[in-house]
């Protein structure tokens, strides 16, 4: 019997939750469910660009731990795409972080950060414009 996984800490749920094929009904489609840890792990190394120990360190597991997380999420992704599957993010035991998704009103560009000035356009003081309502740091198992 295994361990139960560990709190794993994430920035913020996405803006979009549930990605479809065009022109197909959902309700005629098998449905791949990635959990807010694995989608934490594709933003942080495939759109964040981060090394995986970087990566690790921000989501509070270890390397090898982190390498695990990435490749399910990729393999679920990927099975998403090429079999035509509608790809649903939520669930995971997730610690989420004060940080909230936003788009930058400017360059309209989605960024994750402290509820703060936009980090693109820090000198001009615009701030992002939320997508999402603002969390406070909390512990819970998502479903």
């Amino acid at each position: 019997m295994s361990r139960p996984p560990c709190c794993r800490r994430v920035a913020g749920k996405p803006v979009v939750a549930v990605f479809k094929p065009a022109g197909v009904p959902a309700c005629e489609l098998a449905v791949v469910t990635v959990t807010l840890d694995e989608f934490e792990a594709i933003r942080l190394a495939d759109i964040g660009g981060l090394y995986q120990e970087q990566a690790a360190r921000q989501m509070k597991v270890s390397r090898a731990t982190f390498g695990r997380i990435v490749e399910t999420a990729h393999r679920k992704v990927a099975d998403a795409l090429v079999n035509g599957k509608a790809l649903k993010i939520e669930g995971g035991v997730v610690q989420v972080d004060h940080e909230r998704p936003c788009r930058c009103e400017l360059c309209a560009e989605r960024c994750i950060h402290p509820e703060s000035d936009c980090p693109h356009h820090n000198k001009e003081k615009i701030p992002c414009k939320s997508v999402s309502p603002s969390r406070k740091t909390k512990v819970s198992k998502v479903r």
